[in-house]
């Protein structure tokens, strides 16, 4: 009898530990962020640890897109459109354990419209004109004129809540209102959340979570067949999937992006401040070329700054349509000759892969590129900071981000007067046909000026342990959300 005892204790054991580790899960991610403050970064790695996890705003994306309660958990709106007056979750808490209330709102709002403000989206809170703590769970923002768009912007990961007690560290110990609670960063590694005991809302599935960081696509292909990491949400090797989706224990996912995936053009370097020559090189690229041999059939083509999946999106991809000897005609009539392009390529393999691919296809019409691999903080530092580039690729993967070529400061340089004040009429506008046509007019203009040479929506391929549930399919943002993910028994 002892020895079945002991058997059925050595059993418990393994089954508790088995338990036990069916509440951790490690996530593969390309690139590891350069600060953990989504409120003061614009890498959409900063995101894919801390949005819905460490922080939350007023509103945040659910999986599908739709803007819903955040700790906000309902709002009014003025009948002149112009006053939101947000009702706050009551006894929500920060992770140091402070009161999450009206005032705290009050500050973030503040910060991000603070001329020093450092957040990568200030285009989201130009509108605000004053910020009121009603009492401690109910906050008036008054705007400058109607924004029917206002409960989207706060749903962005830059329009997070955070706490005057804690935001100068935010950078490297972030601490939030979220379900998780960071933990740990292990600098090139990996950065570790728990479960907060003290969440306001529903509490997540998962005990723990580990985000390891891993660039290299035969690393990762490696580390998720030894089981080293459990899922890999955005699997930088899709040539490989197909092996995944044959072998049962593991799932494929693949869904849509906001990703739209640009070569990005310095309008301001001579002579790409040539409509023409922008045109020459829009005309010089083969998609579907870059699609299939970078990202092995995965990307939807797109000719305008737009997501093909939004019900607004015009598809015009002919107006660049891969003719190399137009282009070579193009750049005749501009006058270039013997014109060599410093093209920069920051770490994900779309861009890397697709460089190579782009730099090809412009040698063929007679564009030289000299490429430079940048790391991340690099290429934020030089090209998206310092502008300091001829061409790059990059996925703007920022839901609904068109706007963004109505600043002209922005790291393509753009700003079109005539641009800048579509959006400022966009902003003005609450008809939704009036903003469809607003917003379809804007692809159009950017498409014709060949701002980018616009390449492809980046398609959202991940891989997970086939037990695992929960995970998003689409990204309407750049986000890991593991609010919903739980392991299947």
């Amino acid at each position: 009898m002892r020895t079945l005892r002991m058997t059925a204790a050595a059993i418990l054991l393994s089954s508790s530990a088995a338990l036990a580790a069916n509440d951790k899960i490690t996530l593969g991610m390309v690139l590891e962020p350069p600060n953990l403050d989504p409120t003061g970064g614009a890498a959409a790695a900063i995101d894919e640890v801390v949005y819905a996890n460490i922080f939350e705003g007023l509103t945040r994306f659910a999986p599908d897109g739709a803007v819903v309660p955040g700790l906000a958990t309902s709002w009014d709106i003025s009948d002149d459109g112009t006053v939101y007056t947000f009702h706050l979750a009551e006894g929500v808490t920060f992770h140091d354990g402070t009161t999450m209330d009206a005032d705290d709102v009050k500050f973030s709002l503040e910060r991000a419209t603070a001329e020093d403000s450092t957040n990568a989206q200030k285009a989201l809170f130009t509108g605000i004109a004053s910020v009121e703590a009603v009492d401690s769970v109910t906050v008036k923002v008054t705007l400058s004129a109607p924004d029917g768009s206002f409960p989207f912007k706060m749903a962005w990961g830059d329009a997070v809540i955070v706490a005057p007690e804690s935001v100068e560290t935010a950078a490297t110990a972030p601490v939030g209102t979220g379900p998780f609670k960071f933990a740990e960063w292990v600098q090139g590694d990996r950065v570790e959340i728990t479960r907060n005991p003290d969440y306001w809302g529903p509490a997540p599935a998962l005990e723990s979570a580990t985000f390891k960081f891993i660039s290299d696509p035969n690393a990762a292909f490696a580390a998720m067949m030894a089981g080293d990491v459990d899922a890999f949400p955005n699997f930088p090797a899709p040539e490989t999937l197909s092996q995944f989706d044959a072998d049962p224990r593991f799932s494929v996912i693949v869904g849509s992006t906001e990703g739209e995936t640009i070569l990005a053009m310095n309008n301001h370097m001579p002579p790409l401040d040539n409509v023409k020559v922008r045109q020459a090189i829009a005309h010089a690229i083969n998609r579907q070329d870059i699609i299939d041999g970078a990202m092995f059939g995965y990307g939807t083509p797109i000719g305008t700054h737009f997501a093909p999946h939004n019900p607004d999106y015009v598809d015009l991809t002919g107006l660049s349509a891969f003719d190399p000897e137009k282009s070579k005609a193009l750049l005749a009539e501009a006058g270039v000759s013997d014109l060599t392009l410093r093209l920069a390529l920051p770490p994900p393999t779309y861009a890397r892969r697709g460089g190579e691919i782009i730099a090809a296809q412009l040698r063929a019409v007679g564009i030289e590129t000299e490429i430079t691999n940048m790391e991340w903080a690099q290429w934020l530092e030089q090209a998206f900071k310092g502008k300091d580039f001829d061409l790059t690729i990059v996925s703007h993967t920022e839901p609904a981000d068109i706007n963004i070529y109505a600043r002209p400061e922005y790291y393509f340089q753009y700003g079109k007067p005539e641009f800048i004040a579509l959006m400022d009429k966009l902003n003005l506008t609450t008809d939704p046909a009036m903003r469809s046509d607003i917003l379809k007019q804007a692809q159009t203009m950017i498409a014709g000026d060949y701002v980018n040479g616009y390449l492809f929506q980046l398609a959202k391929t991940g891989v997970a342990n086939s037990k695992i549930q929960g995970l998003w399919e689409n990204a309407p943002t750049q986000a890991n959300d593991l609010t919903g993910v739980s392991w299947m028994e």
